[in-house]
């Protein structure tokens, strides 16, 4: 028995799956992850519909394959790159059709506005290739070498207009070897992601984990605790 089906005996059942609308902007590996479950029944979701803001990413086919819509947002129809704001009322538009319960940013690359993430139908989460709250943005992997960390890891947190600044639900960690570059530290965070961002969705779905308690602890003084559960998984 896997380990997300151990904890699924022990967490209340709930009747109705979890719909979930999912980010991208690449290949989508934490997305086949959270398919995989879905379909082995190991995860008590729906996966309503994935919007990518790339027409190349792989993770279209990943969901086509699985049968699950797919809105490709990344050129207007003159062919010029479409902008944040086109972006997002498109997909605004599009999320407002598919009413999920919870968004999943896995790997999506583009910076979202305030306005947007105020007015989605769901909260939103996202995985970040971090320890947050330190190394926000890109080339995490890259930069906690260079800093000498001696440890490193990835973060699931609540999506707020500030980047990679909300609310930290869960996270992974491990050791950072003396060997290690940039891509093979990657390659182990990577497999981290996996089993954390379906960890933390079974939690969700499951009612362990509150996103309202999440939200209301990002809002409230720095003096409180900010952290309502942290999940640690080890390399």
């Amino acid at each position: 028995m896997s380990e997300i089906s151990l904890i699924s005996t022990n967490i209340r059942q709930d009747s109705k799956p979890l719909r979930i609308a999912v980010l991208v902007s690449g290949s989508g590996s934490n997305l086949q992850v959270l398919i995989d479950a879905m379909q082995a029944g190991a995860l008590p979701i729906e996966i309503v519909g994935v919007i990518s803001n790339r027409e190349d990413a792989y993770a279209i086919t990943r969901a086509k394959d699985a049968d699950i819509p797919v809105a490709v947002l990344s050129h207007v129809a003159s062919g010029k790159r479409m902008g944040i704001k086109t972006f997002e009322n498109h997909a605004s538009s599009q999320l407002a059709l598919w009413q999920p319960d919870l968004i999943v940013l896995a790997g999506f690359m583009r910076v979202l506005s305030a306005d947007f993430i105020d007015n989605a139908p769901a909260p939103m989460i996202n995985l970040h290739p971090s320890l947050l709250p330190i190394y926000k943005g890109l080339d995490t992997h890259q930069r906690a070498i260079q800093a000498g960390e001696r440890h490193h890891g990835c973060s699931i947190h609540v999506v707020t207009a500030e980047l990679d600044a909300g609310t930290v639900l869960t996270q992974a960690l491990l050791e950072i070897h003396q060997r290690d570059t940039a891509d093979s530290l990657q390659a182990r965070v990577q497999k981290l992601e996996h089993q954390l961002l379906p960890w933390t969705i079974l939690l969700l779905a499951k009612g362990a984990l509150s996103l309202d308690h999440a939200q209301a602890a990002n809002q409230q003084s720095m003096s409180l605790p900010t952290l309502p559960l942290k999940l640690y998984l080890n390399d």
